[in-house]
Protein backbone atom coordinates (compact mmCIF):
# COMPACT_ATOMS: atom_id res chain seq x y z
CA UNK A 1 0.00 0.00 0.00
CA UNK A 2 1.04 3.61 -0.53
CA UNK A 3 1.64 5.94 2.40
CA UNK A 4 -1.74 7.60 1.96
CA UNK A 5 -3.51 4.21 1.78
CA UNK A 6 -1.78 3.03 4.95
CA UNK A 7 -2.76 6.28 6.64
CA UNK A 8 -6.36 6.08 5.49
CA UNK A 9 -6.73 2.47 6.68
CA UNK A 10 -5.24 3.09 10.12
CA UNK A 11 -7.32 2.65 13.27
CA UNK A 12 -7.33 6.17 14.65
CA UNK A 13 -8.67 6.87 18.11
CA UNK A 14 -10.80 9.94 18.83
CA UNK A 15 -8.42 12.76 19.68
CA UNK A 16 -10.21 13.18 23.02
CA UNK A 17 -9.05 9.66 23.96
CA UNK A 18 -5.48 10.39 22.88
CA UNK A 19 -5.51 13.55 25.01
CA UNK A 20 -7.05 11.79 28.00
CA UNK A 21 -4.33 9.13 27.87
CA UNK A 22 -1.64 11.74 28.58
CA UNK A 23 -3.63 13.76 31.12
CA UNK A 24 -5.22 16.46 28.95
CA UNK A 25 -8.88 17.05 29.82
CA UNK A 26 -11.67 17.79 27.35
CA UNK A 27 -11.95 21.42 28.45
CA UNK A 28 -8.28 21.96 27.51
CA UNK A 29 -8.99 21.05 23.88
CA UNK A 30 -10.31 22.98 20.90
CA UNK A 31 -11.54 20.26 18.54
CA UNK A 32 -10.99 20.34 14.78
CA UNK A 33 -13.10 17.30 13.94
CA UNK A 34 -12.59 13.87 15.48
CA UNK A 35 -8.84 13.43 15.00
CA UNK A 36 -7.12 16.76 15.56
CA UNK A 37 -7.30 19.43 18.22
CA UNK A 38 -5.54 22.41 19.68
CA UNK A 39 -4.32 22.35 23.26
CA UNK A 40 -5.01 25.41 25.43
CA UNK A 41 -1.65 24.98 27.22
CA UNK A 42 -2.88 25.33 30.79
CA UNK A 43 -0.09 22.97 31.90
CA UNK A 44 3.38 24.26 31.05
CA UNK A 45 5.70 22.49 33.48
CA UNK A 46 8.37 20.69 31.39
CA UNK A 47 9.70 17.63 33.18
CA UNK A 48 10.26 15.00 30.50
CA UNK A 49 13.45 14.01 28.70
CA UNK A 50 14.07 15.52 25.27
CA UNK A 51 15.48 13.52 22.34
CA UNK A 52 16.63 15.34 19.21
CA UNK A 53 16.59 13.52 15.86
CA UNK A 54 18.84 14.91 13.13
CA UNK A 55 20.70 13.48 10.12
CA UNK A 56 23.79 13.53 7.94
CA UNK A 57 23.82 15.92 4.95
CA UNK A 58 20.64 15.47 2.88
CA UNK A 59 20.53 13.76 -0.49
CA UNK A 60 17.84 13.55 -3.20
CA UNK A 61 16.70 10.22 -1.75
CA UNK A 62 15.60 11.44 1.68
CA UNK A 63 17.06 10.11 4.90
CA UNK A 64 13.84 9.59 6.87
CA UNK A 65 14.28 11.69 10.02
CA UNK A 66 10.53 11.98 10.52
CA UNK A 67 9.97 8.28 9.92
CA UNK A 68 12.68 7.45 12.47
CA UNK A 69 11.30 9.98 14.97
CA UNK A 70 7.80 8.55 14.77
CA UNK A 71 9.07 4.97 14.97
CA UNK A 72 11.17 5.87 18.02
CA UNK A 73 8.19 7.41 19.83
CA UNK A 74 6.04 4.37 19.00
CA UNK A 75 8.80 2.04 20.21
CA UNK A 76 9.13 3.87 23.52
CA UNK A 77 5.35 3.75 23.99
CA UNK A 78 5.38 0.04 23.16
CA UNK A 79 8.05 -0.46 25.82
CA UNK A 80 5.76 1.08 28.43
CA UNK A 81 7.19 4.59 28.39
CA UNK A 82 5.02 7.72 28.33
CA UNK A 83 6.20 9.15 25.03
CA UNK A 84 5.15 11.99 22.73
CA UNK A 85 6.31 13.58 19.50
CA UNK A 86 6.94 17.29 18.91
CA UNK A 87 7.31 17.83 15.17
CA UNK A 88 7.16 20.61 12.59
CA UNK A 89 4.16 21.34 10.40
CA UNK A 90 4.68 20.66 6.67
CA UNK A 91 4.88 23.50 4.16
CA UNK A 92 2.75 23.16 1.04
CA UNK A 93 5.75 24.25 -1.01
CA UNK A 94 7.56 20.90 -0.69
CA UNK A 95 4.24 18.98 -0.65
CA UNK A 96 3.53 20.10 -4.22
CA UNK A 97 7.20 20.40 -5.15
CA UNK A 98 9.84 17.68 -4.96
CA UNK A 99 10.26 16.64 -1.33
CA UNK A 100 6.65 15.76 -0.56
CA UNK A 101 4.97 15.95 2.83
CA UNK A 102 6.38 15.63 6.32
CA UNK A 103 4.25 13.08 8.10
CA UNK A 104 6.61 10.11 7.94
CA UNK A 105 6.11 7.08 5.73
CA UNK A 106 5.09 3.46 5.55
CA UNK A 107 4.00 2.18 8.97
CA UNK A 108 5.65 5.06 10.77
CA UNK A 109 3.34 8.02 10.19
CA UNK A 110 1.35 10.71 11.95
CA UNK A 111 -2.33 11.00 11.01
CA UNK A 112 -4.59 12.33 9.57
CA UNK A 113 -1.93 12.59 6.87
CA UNK A 114 -3.92 14.54 4.25
CA UNK A 115 -5.00 17.19 6.75
CA UNK A 116 -1.53 17.68 8.22
CA UNK A 117 0.15 17.97 4.81
CA UNK A 118 -2.40 20.45 3.47
CA UNK A 119 -4.44 23.03 5.42
CA UNK A 120 -4.34 21.29 8.84
CA UNK A 121 -5.71 23.77 11.44
CA UNK A 122 -4.90 26.89 9.42
CA UNK A 123 -1.71 27.89 11.26
CA UNK A 124 0.33 28.34 8.08
CA UNK A 125 -2.35 30.53 6.55
CA UNK A 126 -2.52 32.65 9.70
CA UNK A 127 1.25 33.16 9.64
CA UNK A 128 1.17 34.07 5.95
CA UNK A 129 -1.68 36.53 6.54
CA UNK A 130 0.08 38.17 9.49
CA UNK A 131 3.26 38.55 7.48
CA UNK A 132 1.47 40.16 4.54
CA UNK A 133 -0.58 42.45 6.77
CA UNK A 134 2.73 43.98 7.90
CA UNK A 135 3.73 44.54 4.28
CA UNK A 136 0.34 46.10 3.53
CA UNK A 137 0.69 48.36 6.58
CA UNK A 138 4.15 49.51 5.45
CA UNK A 139 2.97 50.51 1.99
CA UNK A 140 -0.21 52.06 3.38
CA UNK A 141 1.85 54.20 5.76
CA UNK A 142 4.14 55.35 2.95
CA UNK A 143 1.12 56.12 0.72
CA UNK A 144 -0.45 58.36 3.35
CA UNK A 145 2.54 60.63 3.91
CA UNK A 146 5.28 58.43 5.44
CA UNK A 147 5.54 60.29 8.75
CA UNK A 148 7.99 57.61 9.95
CA UNK A 149 10.34 58.60 7.12
CA UNK A 150 10.77 55.03 5.86
CA UNK A 151 13.42 55.25 3.16
CA UNK A 152 14.40 51.59 2.87
CA UNK A 153 11.95 48.73 3.39
CA UNK A 154 13.61 45.60 4.80
CA UNK A 155 10.52 43.42 5.36
CA UNK A 156 9.12 41.31 2.52
CA UNK A 157 5.96 39.39 1.66
CA UNK A 158 5.58 35.60 1.75
CA UNK A 159 3.53 32.76 0.28
CA UNK A 160 3.34 29.07 1.20
CA UNK A 161 3.98 27.85 -2.36
CA UNK A 162 7.23 27.37 -4.29
CA UNK A 163 7.13 30.15 -6.90
CA UNK A 164 10.46 31.28 -8.34
CA UNK A 165 8.82 34.14 -10.26
CA UNK A 166 8.25 35.89 -6.92
CA UNK A 167 11.97 36.11 -6.20
CA UNK A 168 12.03 39.46 -7.99
CA UNK A 169 8.91 41.64 -8.06
CA UNK A 170 7.91 45.29 -8.04
CA UNK A 171 5.75 46.23 -5.06
CA UNK A 172 4.92 49.75 -3.96
CA UNK A 173 7.05 51.08 -6.79
CA UNK A 174 10.23 49.36 -5.58
CA UNK A 175 12.01 46.11 -6.32
CA UNK A 176 11.09 43.51 -3.74
CA UNK A 177 10.86 39.73 -3.30
CA UNK A 178 8.71 37.07 -1.66
CA UNK A 179 9.94 34.37 0.71
CA UNK A 180 8.17 31.08 1.24
CA UNK A 181 6.12 31.30 4.46
CA UNK A 182 8.35 28.78 6.25
CA UNK A 183 11.32 31.10 5.67
CA UNK A 184 9.55 34.22 6.94
CA UNK A 185 10.52 36.03 10.11
CA UNK A 186 6.96 35.58 11.37
CA UNK A 187 7.39 31.80 11.24
CA UNK A 188 10.79 32.01 12.92
CA UNK A 189 9.60 34.17 15.83
CA UNK A 190 6.30 32.28 16.09
CA UNK A 191 8.25 29.12 16.89
CA UNK A 192 10.49 30.90 19.41
CA UNK A 193 7.70 32.69 21.30
CA UNK A 194 7.05 31.37 24.80
CA UNK A 195 3.49 32.69 25.19
CA UNK A 196 1.02 35.14 23.63
CA UNK A 197 2.54 38.18 25.35
CA UNK A 198 6.02 37.20 24.16
CA UNK A 199 4.62 36.71 20.66
CA UNK A 200 3.14 40.23 20.69
CA UNK A 201 6.41 41.70 21.91
CA UNK A 202 8.40 39.86 19.23
CA UNK A 203 5.99 41.00 16.52
CA UNK A 204 6.36 44.61 17.65
CA UNK A 205 10.15 44.26 17.59
CA UNK A 206 10.31 43.38 13.89
CA UNK A 207 12.36 45.89 11.92
CA UNK A 208 10.45 46.91 8.80
CA UNK A 209 12.89 49.48 7.42
CA UNK A 210 15.37 52.30 7.86
CA UNK A 211 14.71 56.02 7.94
CA UNK A 212 16.90 58.72 6.39
CA UNK A 213 19.13 58.67 9.50
CA UNK A 214 19.70 54.91 9.10
CA UNK A 215 17.64 54.30 12.24
CA UNK A 216 15.40 51.27 12.53
CA UNK A 217 11.64 51.52 12.03
CA UNK A 218 9.66 48.82 13.84
CA UNK A 219 6.30 47.08 13.46
CA UNK A 220 5.21 48.73 16.72
CA UNK A 221 5.71 52.11 15.05
CA UNK A 222 3.00 51.10 12.55
CA UNK A 223 0.61 50.23 15.41
CA UNK A 224 -0.29 46.93 13.79
CA UNK A 225 0.94 44.40 16.37
CA UNK A 226 -2.50 44.10 18.02
CA UNK A 227 -4.06 43.01 14.73
CA UNK A 228 -1.22 40.57 14.16
CA UNK A 229 -1.87 38.91 17.52
CA UNK A 230 -5.57 38.73 16.64
CA UNK A 231 -4.62 36.76 13.53
CA UNK A 232 -2.31 34.44 15.48
CA UNK A 233 -4.11 33.96 18.81
CA UNK A 234 -5.43 30.50 17.89
CA UNK A 235 -2.45 29.53 15.73
CA UNK A 236 -0.13 29.88 18.75
CA UNK A 237 -1.90 26.94 20.42
CA UNK A 238 -0.14 23.62 19.63
CA UNK A 239 -1.89 20.97 17.52
CA UNK A 240 -2.48 17.46 18.84
CA UNK A 241 -2.71 14.43 16.53
CA UNK A 242 -1.54 10.79 16.74
CA UNK A 243 0.66 8.21 15.07
CA UNK A 244 -0.58 5.05 13.36
CA UNK A 245 0.04 3.32 16.72
CA UNK A 246 -1.90 6.04 18.60
CA UNK A 247 1.12 7.71 20.18
CA UNK A 248 0.27 11.39 20.85
CA UNK A 249 2.01 13.89 18.59
CA UNK A 250 2.18 17.68 18.74
CA UNK A 251 2.75 19.27 15.34
CA UNK A 252 3.26 23.01 15.52
CA UNK A 253 5.24 25.52 13.47
CA UNK A 254 7.42 24.75 10.48
CA UNK A 255 10.47 26.92 9.68
CA UNK A 256 12.95 25.71 7.05
CA UNK A 257 16.36 24.76 8.45
CA UNK A 258 18.39 25.79 5.41
CA UNK A 259 17.01 29.33 5.81
CA UNK A 260 15.53 29.72 9.30
CA UNK A 261 16.11 27.67 12.48
CA UNK A 262 14.23 24.57 11.35
CA UNK A 263 12.62 23.57 14.65
CA UNK A 264 9.03 23.18 15.79
CA UNK A 265 7.65 25.69 18.31
CA UNK A 266 9.01 26.08 21.82
CA UNK A 267 5.42 26.08 23.05
CA UNK A 268 4.80 22.74 21.32
CA UNK A 269 7.97 21.19 22.70
CA UNK A 270 7.39 22.42 26.25
CA UNK A 271 3.77 21.31 26.18
CA UNK A 272 4.87 17.81 25.19
CA UNK A 273 7.56 17.82 27.89
CA UNK A 274 4.88 18.75 30.43
CA UNK A 275 2.76 15.67 29.69
CA UNK A 276 5.27 12.98 28.65
CA UNK A 277 8.37 11.38 30.13
CA UNK A 278 10.08 11.19 26.72
CA UNK A 279 9.62 13.68 23.91
CA UNK A 280 11.01 13.04 20.43
CA UNK A 281 11.62 16.11 18.29
CA UNK A 282 13.55 16.75 15.10
CA UNK A 283 15.47 19.53 13.42
CA UNK A 284 15.40 20.05 9.67
CA UNK A 285 17.95 18.96 7.07
CA UNK A 286 21.46 17.92 8.20
CA UNK A 287 22.96 18.34 11.65
CA UNK A 288 25.12 21.22 10.42
CA UNK A 289 21.93 23.24 9.89
CA UNK A 290 18.92 22.11 11.91
CA UNK A 291 20.72 20.55 14.87
CA UNK A 292 23.22 23.41 15.25
CA UNK A 293 20.35 25.91 15.28
CA UNK A 294 18.29 23.75 17.62
CA UNK A 295 21.18 23.58 20.07
CA UNK A 296 22.47 27.17 19.77
CA UNK A 297 19.19 29.04 19.18
CA UNK A 298 16.12 27.10 20.31
CA UNK A 299 17.74 25.62 23.41
CA UNK A 300 18.97 29.07 24.50
CA UNK A 301 15.63 30.78 24.00
CA UNK A 302 13.54 27.96 25.46
CA UNK A 303 15.96 27.00 28.25
CA UNK A 304 15.97 23.45 26.91
CA UNK A 305 18.62 20.73 27.22
CA UNK A 306 18.47 17.55 25.09
CA UNK A 307 19.13 14.25 26.84
CA UNK A 308 20.04 12.37 23.66
CA UNK A 309 20.67 12.99 19.97
CA UNK A 310 19.91 10.55 17.15
CA UNK A 311 21.95 10.95 13.95
CA UNK A 312 20.08 9.33 11.06
CA UNK A 313 21.89 7.92 8.05
CA UNK A 314 21.13 5.60 5.13
CA UNK A 315 23.20 3.36 2.89
CA UNK A 316 22.06 5.38 -0.12
CA UNK A 317 23.12 8.68 1.45
CA UNK A 318 26.53 7.35 2.45
CA UNK A 319 27.19 6.05 -1.06
CA UNK A 320 26.00 9.33 -2.57
CA UNK A 321 28.42 11.28 -0.37
CA UNK A 322 31.06 8.76 -1.40
CA UNK A 323 30.68 9.84 -5.02
CA UNK A 324 28.06 7.49 -6.48
CA UNK A 325 25.77 8.94 -9.16
CA UNK A 326 22.01 8.87 -8.60
CA UNK A 327 21.50 6.40 -11.43
CA UNK A 328 23.89 3.90 -9.81
CA UNK A 329 22.90 4.36 -6.18
CA UNK A 330 21.45 0.84 -5.87
CA UNK A 331 24.60 -0.82 -7.20
CA UNK A 332 26.95 -2.39 -4.68
CA UNK A 333 29.93 -0.06 -4.12
CA UNK A 334 31.77 -0.72 -0.87
CA UNK A 335 34.52 1.77 -1.68
CA UNK A 336 32.03 4.63 -2.09
CA UNK A 337 30.17 3.53 1.02
CA UNK A 338 33.39 3.70 3.03
CA UNK A 339 34.20 7.12 1.55
CA UNK A 340 30.79 8.38 2.64
CA UNK A 341 31.63 7.64 6.26
CA UNK A 342 33.53 10.95 6.32
CA UNK A 343 30.24 12.86 6.18
CA UNK A 344 28.78 10.78 9.00
CA UNK A 345 31.90 11.18 11.12
CA UNK A 346 32.00 14.97 10.80
CA UNK A 347 28.37 15.29 11.83
CA UNK A 348 28.92 12.96 14.78
CA UNK A 349 32.03 14.82 15.93
CA UNK A 350 30.19 18.15 15.65
CA UNK A 351 27.29 16.92 17.77
CA UNK A 352 29.64 15.48 20.38
CA UNK A 353 30.97 19.02 21.00
CA UNK A 354 27.70 19.89 22.74
CA UNK A 355 28.15 17.33 25.52
CA UNK A 356 25.17 15.12 24.68
CA UNK A 357 25.28 11.38 23.92
CA UNK A 358 24.73 10.59 20.22
CA UNK A 359 23.29 7.42 18.66
CA UNK A 360 23.90 6.72 14.97
CA UNK A 361 20.72 5.25 13.48
CA UNK A 362 20.87 3.48 10.14
CA UNK A 363 17.44 3.83 8.56
CA UNK A 364 17.14 0.55 6.64
CA UNK A 365 15.74 0.28 3.12
CA UNK A 366 14.85 -2.97 1.36
CA UNK A 367 17.62 -2.27 -1.16
CA UNK A 368 20.32 -2.46 1.55
CA UNK A 369 22.39 -5.64 1.65
CA UNK A 370 23.39 -7.36 4.89
CA UNK A 371 27.04 -6.80 3.96
CA UNK A 372 26.52 -3.04 3.55
CA UNK A 373 24.71 -2.80 6.87
CA UNK A 374 27.51 -4.72 8.55
CA UNK A 375 30.06 -2.28 7.08
CA UNK A 376 28.27 0.68 8.66
CA UNK A 377 27.86 -1.11 11.98
CA UNK A 378 31.53 -2.13 12.06
CA UNK A 379 32.65 1.42 11.23
CA UNK A 380 30.59 2.81 14.10
CA UNK A 381 31.94 0.21 16.52
CA UNK A 382 35.51 1.02 15.52
CA UNK A 383 34.86 4.73 16.02
CA UNK A 384 33.16 4.16 19.38
CA UNK A 385 29.76 5.37 18.15
CA UNK A 386 26.53 3.99 19.59
CA UNK A 387 24.78 2.27 16.67
CA UNK A 388 21.20 1.18 16.06
CA UNK A 389 19.25 -0.14 13.08
CA UNK A 390 15.71 1.05 12.36
CA UNK A 391 13.11 -0.73 10.22
CA UNK A 392 10.26 1.51 11.40
CA UNK A 393 9.09 2.22 7.85
CA UNK A 394 8.13 -1.45 7.44
CA UNK A 395 7.64 -2.56 11.04
CA UNK A 396 6.41 0.55 12.85
CA UNK A 397 7.42 0.90 16.50
CA UNK A 398 8.71 -2.69 16.67
CA UNK A 399 11.30 -1.77 14.06
CA UNK A 400 12.73 0.99 16.26
CA UNK A 401 13.08 -0.91 19.53
CA UNK A 402 16.84 -1.30 19.05
CA UNK A 403 17.10 2.47 18.66
CA UNK A 404 14.82 3.08 21.66
CA UNK A 405 16.99 0.86 23.87
CA UNK A 406 20.12 2.78 22.86
CA UNK A 407 18.40 6.15 23.43
CA UNK A 408 17.36 5.09 26.94
CA UNK A 409 21.04 4.56 27.73
CA UNK A 410 21.95 8.12 26.71
CA UNK A 411 22.47 11.11 28.92
CA UNK A 412 23.54 14.72 28.72
CA UNK A 413 27.02 14.88 30.20
CA UNK A 414 27.74 18.61 30.17
CA UNK A 415 25.63 20.57 27.70
CA UNK A 416 27.70 23.32 26.08
CA UNK A 417 26.83 25.90 23.43
CA UNK A 418 29.11 26.32 20.44
CA UNK A 419 29.68 30.04 21.07
CA UNK A 420 29.11 32.71 23.71
CA UNK A 421 26.46 35.31 22.91
CA UNK A 422 28.88 38.04 23.98
CA UNK A 423 31.35 37.06 21.25
CA UNK A 424 31.52 39.48 18.32
CA UNK A 425 29.28 38.90 15.30
CA UNK A 426 32.27 37.99 13.13
CA UNK A 427 33.61 35.62 15.78
CA UNK A 428 30.31 33.76 16.04
CA UNK A 429 29.94 33.45 12.28
CA UNK A 430 33.51 32.19 11.98
CA UNK A 431 33.00 29.70 14.78
CA UNK A 432 30.00 28.11 13.03
CA UNK A 433 31.63 28.10 9.60
CA UNK A 434 34.99 26.75 10.75
CA UNK A 435 34.08 24.54 13.70
CA UNK A 436 30.87 23.00 12.28
CA UNK A 437 31.23 23.25 8.50
CA UNK A 438 35.01 22.82 8.40
CA UNK A 439 35.70 25.96 6.36
CA UNK A 440 39.28 27.22 6.27
CA UNK A 441 38.23 30.87 5.80
CA UNK A 442 35.17 33.13 5.78
CA UNK A 443 35.03 35.93 3.21
CA UNK A 444 33.26 39.22 4.03
CA UNK A 445 32.75 41.90 1.40
CA UNK A 446 33.11 45.58 2.44
CA UNK A 447 29.32 45.88 2.15
CA UNK A 448 28.83 43.02 4.64
CA UNK A 449 31.32 44.54 7.07
CA UNK A 450 29.36 47.80 6.84
CA UNK A 451 26.17 45.92 7.72
CA UNK A 452 27.89 44.38 10.73
CA UNK A 453 29.07 47.83 11.84
CA UNK A 454 25.51 49.19 11.59
CA UNK A 455 24.26 46.31 13.73
CA UNK A 456 26.93 46.87 16.33
CA UNK A 457 26.30 50.63 16.27
CA UNK A 458 22.64 49.94 17.05
CA UNK A 459 23.59 47.68 19.95
CA UNK A 460 22.81 44.45 18.13
CA UNK A 461 25.58 41.93 18.65
CA UNK A 462 24.94 39.65 21.64
CA UNK A 463 22.36 37.50 19.83
CA UNK A 464 22.51 34.06 18.17
CA UNK A 465 23.53 33.57 14.54
CA UNK A 466 21.23 31.75 12.09
CA UNK A 467 23.13 30.71 8.96
CA UNK A 468 21.21 30.22 5.72
CA UNK A 469 23.06 28.02 3.23
CA UNK A 470 22.63 25.00 1.00
CA UNK A 471 21.53 21.90 2.87
CA UNK A 472 23.38 19.53 0.55
CA UNK A 473 26.93 20.34 1.59
CA UNK A 474 28.95 21.41 4.62
CA UNK A 475 30.18 24.21 2.36
CA UNK A 476 28.19 26.93 0.57
CA UNK A 477 28.49 24.97 -2.70
CA UNK A 478 25.85 22.25 -3.11
CA UNK A 479 28.18 20.24 -5.33
CA UNK A 480 30.84 19.73 -2.63
CA UNK A 481 29.55 16.47 -1.17
CA UNK A 482 31.01 14.27 1.55
CA UNK A 483 33.24 16.12 4.00
CA UNK A 484 35.04 18.84 2.00
CA UNK A 485 38.20 20.48 3.35
CA UNK A 486 40.25 23.60 2.52
CA UNK A 487 37.26 25.57 1.30
CA UNK A 488 36.11 29.13 1.93
CA UNK A 489 32.55 30.37 2.41
CA UNK A 490 31.34 33.79 1.31
CA UNK A 491 28.90 35.90 3.31
CA UNK A 492 26.42 37.21 0.70
CA UNK A 493 24.02 39.01 3.02
CA UNK A 494 23.32 39.76 6.68
CA UNK A 495 19.81 40.41 7.98
CA UNK A 496 18.70 41.43 11.46
CA UNK A 497 15.62 39.39 12.37
CA UNK A 498 14.83 41.54 15.38
CA UNK A 499 11.51 39.87 16.18
CA UNK A 500 13.05 36.41 16.12
CA UNK A 501 16.04 37.77 18.02
CA UNK A 502 18.81 36.46 15.78
CA UNK A 503 21.03 37.60 12.93
CA UNK A 504 20.58 35.67 9.69
CA UNK A 505 23.73 35.20 7.61
CA UNK A 506 23.27 34.11 3.99
CA UNK A 507 26.07 32.04 2.47
CA UNK A 508 26.48 31.25 -1.22
CA UNK A 509 23.45 31.31 -3.51
CA UNK A 510 20.81 30.42 -0.94
CA UNK A 511 17.32 31.69 -1.80
CA UNK A 512 14.38 32.26 0.53
CA UNK A 513 11.83 31.31 -2.17
CA UNK A 514 12.38 27.79 -3.55
CA UNK A 515 11.45 26.86 -7.09
CA UNK A 516 9.52 23.88 -8.40
CA UNK A 517 11.28 20.92 -10.02
CA UNK A 518 10.89 19.83 -13.65
CA UNK A 519 8.56 17.02 -12.50
CA UNK A 520 6.80 18.42 -9.42
CA UNK A 521 4.56 16.37 -7.15
CA UNK A 522 1.51 18.40 -8.12
CA UNK A 523 1.42 16.46 -11.42
CA UNK A 524 0.63 13.27 -9.48
CA UNK A 525 -1.80 14.46 -6.80
CA UNK A 526 -5.51 14.18 -7.60
CA UNK A 527 -8.92 13.49 -6.10
CA UNK A 528 -10.62 10.28 -7.21
CA UNK A 529 -14.06 9.26 -5.91
CA UNK A 530 -13.81 11.99 -3.31
CA UNK A 531 -10.43 10.85 -1.94
CA UNK A 532 -6.98 12.40 -2.40
CA UNK A 533 -4.44 10.16 -4.13
CA UNK A 534 -0.62 10.27 -4.51
CA UNK A 535 -0.08 12.60 -1.57
CA UNK A 536 3.04 11.56 0.33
Amino acid sequence: MTDIEISRNSKKLPIKDIAKGIGISDDELILYGDYKAKIKCSNMNPKGKLVLVTAISPTPFGEGKTTVSIGLADALKGMGKKAMLALREPSMGPVFGMKGGATGGGYSQVVPMEDINLHFTGDMHAITSANNLISAAIDNHIYFGNSLDIQEVTFNRCLDVNDRSLRDVVAGGRHDYFSISSASEIMALFCLATDLDDLKNRLGNIVVGLNSKKEYVYVRDLKVEGSLVALLKDAILPNLVQTLENTPAIIHGGPFANIAHGCNSIIGTKTALSYADYVITEAGFGADLGAEKFLDIKCRVGNLVPDAIVLVSTIKALKYHGGVEKSKIFDRNDEALASGFANLDRHYDNLAKYGVDVVVCLNKYNTDSDEEIEMVKKHCEEKGFKFALSTAYVDGGKGAEDLASKVLECKCNNFTYLYDLNDSIVSKINKICMSIYGASDVVYTPEMMDKIKILEKNGVSNVPICVAKTQYSFSDDAKKLGAPVDFTVTVKDIRWYSGAGFITVLLGNIMTMPGLSRKPNYELIDVVDGEIINLS
